[in-house]
């Protein structure tokens, strides 16, 4: 159980003030910390997946059709991995309004400030409109060019564009969503999420099918109707949130007057959204450079990567169901003044999901063939595999240090230390990831007036080692850093 007091008008203490008299497990409701992190975890667990299923039809939708044109196919896959790249990266914008309001609301759930708490996520939905609305013309503009800059050309590149053009469009629904739902959970709903999801899901399977190859009035809309599926079903998820909120939940519901802009609320949001964003943005804006390594090694490297990222999706999904009860919960423990309960609920969040994830990673490593096999089922698609298997058998070996990563980002964003994520991030990818990536993938390495080096030529494989030693490395240091202790006296 999450806390139940009565709304109170007190300010939200700060983490600084000496633990709380009341008894330890106040905020646990008198439940060991193990089933609160499950009561939270699964349902979040489930919205992950949900989330996942939806990309994982539209990789199946595309590598299951038989082109006119066998030898476009794998050209097609290919598209669809840097298309998916990109729409990741835009949806890193969802990090300014979802780590905001789990942390707030969680905080103001903890200290017993209902109100404070209804009014955060009446100004998270505003600011996920307002964001939605100046980003998506820009993203639109920037698109074709962005897509030919990764290394995509000719029909490849026009696939990628016709993707995610719906996608974009209704960019503003899918912050909606999740601005909605992280609110919900910061004050301990743990089912209206998967439940929208859950409706995201079933939709898109139709939506995607009937746009992509016509159906009724319909017409065949190709790569652009996968996007067009995906993108109505998220805009059914976020009119279904909206709907929620409307009639109320969990103490939150909208109510035009506390949609007026409360600057000062609005900046509580931004200072801990913009830190998470700025990070979530790194990663992106790394990942698509890691990309170029991969798209470089050509098309089936590129098709064999995107199938492997997207089976390891499965992976740090688990991942971030656990690092959203994390951050829920330290939330709320710190703002009810229980640091001690903080960090405890973290280890167990931390011991469950590198456990799930691990078991995923035994799972990769066993059934990898029959995984790339799902999704590139044609006798001209098996280079894919060959490919494919052994890097998905090698990032099964990183999912401990993985959660490590993902868990300790949700506890120190749950406590308001949005920041140190960043610095983070920044040496995983430029001072490991990057240089050893061009090092493993290439014959030789141009150091400019430095001359050159050679390289290990060791392709896709190459490119998943470096990723692997990234992982491990910033995997202890957030370890060293939650041990610290630091986070618990941050100021939110």
């Amino acid at each position: 159980m999450f806390l139940t007091r009565k709304p109170s008008t007190r300010k939200t203490p700060m983490p600084t003030e000496p633990e709380a008299d009341h008894p330890p497990d106040l905020v646990h409701g008198h439940q060991p910390a193990w089933r609160l992190v499950l009561r939270l975890a699964w349902p979040a667990l489930i919205q992950q997946f949900l989330i996942l299923s939806v990309g994982l039809y539209d990789q199946f939708l595309a590598g299951n059709n038989e082109p006119d044109d066998p030898s476009k196919h794998i050209g097609y896959q290919a598209a669809q991995t840097t298309a998916n790249y990109i729409a990741w990266s835009i949806s890193s914008c969802t990090a300014l309004v979802s780590v905001g309001g789990i942390a707030l609301v969680a905080r103001f759930v903890g200290a017993g400030d209902e109100a404070a708490a209804n009014k955060t996520t009446n100004q998270s939905i505003l600011l996920a409109i307002l964001i939605g609305v100046v980003m998506t013309p820009v993203f639109l503009t920037i698109l074709p060019g962005g897509v030919r800059l990764l290394g995509l050309h000719d029909e490849t590149a026009e696939g990628a564009v016709r993707f995610l053009q719906p996608i974009i469009a209704l960019l503003t629904c899918q912050l909606v969503t999740q601005a909605g739902i992280s609110c919900l959970i910061g004050a301990g709903d743990r089912r209206t999420g998967p439940i929208v999801l859950s409706g995201v899901a079933l939709l898109n399977i139709p939506l995607a099918w009937a746009c992509f190859h016509g159906f009724g009035p319909i017409p065949e809309l190709g790569f652009f109707g996968i996007g067009m599926g995906t993108a109505l079903s998220h805009t059914a998820g976020c009119v279904a949130v909206l709907v929620v909120l409307g009639r109320g939940r969990y103490g939150l519901r909208i109510r035009l007057p506390l949609l007026a802009p409360d600057f000062s609320l609005i900046y509580r949001l931004l200072r801990l959204g913009i830190p998470a964003s700025v990070d979530t943005l790194s990663i992106a804006v790394c990942q698509l450079w890691f990309l170029t390594l991969v798209t470089a090694l050509g098309d089936v490297a590129a098709a064999a990567h995107g199938t492997a990222i997207r089976w390891e999706s499965l992976g740090y999904m688990s991942g971030y169901a656990f690092a959203t009860a994390a951050a829920a919960l330290v939330g709320q423990n710190l703002g009810a003044r229980q640091p001690r309960q903080a960090a405890h609920v973290a280890w167990v969040a931390l011991g469950m999901g590198c456990a799930t994830m691990s078991f995923m990673g035994a799972m990769f490593f066993a059934f990898a063939p029959d995984m790339f096999r799902l999704f590139s089922p044609h006798e001209h698609q098996q280079p894919i595999v060959d490919a494919g298997v052994p890097i998905l058998r090698l990032v099964a070996f990183a999912m401990p240090p993985l959660s490590c990563i993902i868990i300790f980002t949700g506890v120190l964003r749950g406590a308001g230390d949005a920041r140190f994520p960043i610095l983070l991030t920044w040496i995983g990818f430029l001072v490991i990831r990057m240089p050893l990536a061009f090092l493993l993938t290439r014959s030789t390495v141009d150091l400019g007036p430095l001359g050159s080096v050679p390289g290990w030529d060791l392709g896709l494989f190459g490119a998943w080692l470096a990723m692997f030693a990234d992982l491990l490395v910033r995997g202890v240091l957030f370890l060293i850093r939650f041990i610290s202790g630091k986070w618990k006296t941050v100021k939110v």
